[in-house]
């Protein structure tokens, strides 16, 4: 189920490639479910920490094979509205999203 105009892209061979804008992303597992809904003033930055770090030992971001992205102007509003759209599709936030995250 894609969420974002923007193509699935590898993680790994990919994520380190993303510009230095705002923008939100989408995480996915091998069998492209969406884990994440995410979003960041600087999307080079945001994917950079993770690659580095593994998502910090976070083991559900762990499962993230593929992505997409799209720079917005306000990624904190888009996140909320993607948010909103896959809740009201599948009755709840992705795997990897806490309530806190919907706010």
């Amino acid at each position: 189920m894609e969420l974002l105009e923007d193509k699935i892209h590898l993680w790994l061979e990919n994520a380190r490639f993303v510009k230095a804008k705002p923008g939100v992303y989408v995480l996915y597992n091998r069998n492209l479910d969406v884990i994440y809904i995410g979003g960041s003033d600087n999307l080079q930055n945001q994917f950079e920490k993770y690659v580095d770090t593994n998502f910090e030992n976070n083991p559900c971001k762990q499962k993230t094979h593929t992505y997409q992205r799209t720079f917005v102007d306000n990624p904190s509003e888009q996140k909320r509205q993607l948010l909103q759209e896959y809740k009201n599709k599948h009755g709840t936030i992705p795997c990897c999203n806490s309530d806190t995250d919907y706010i």
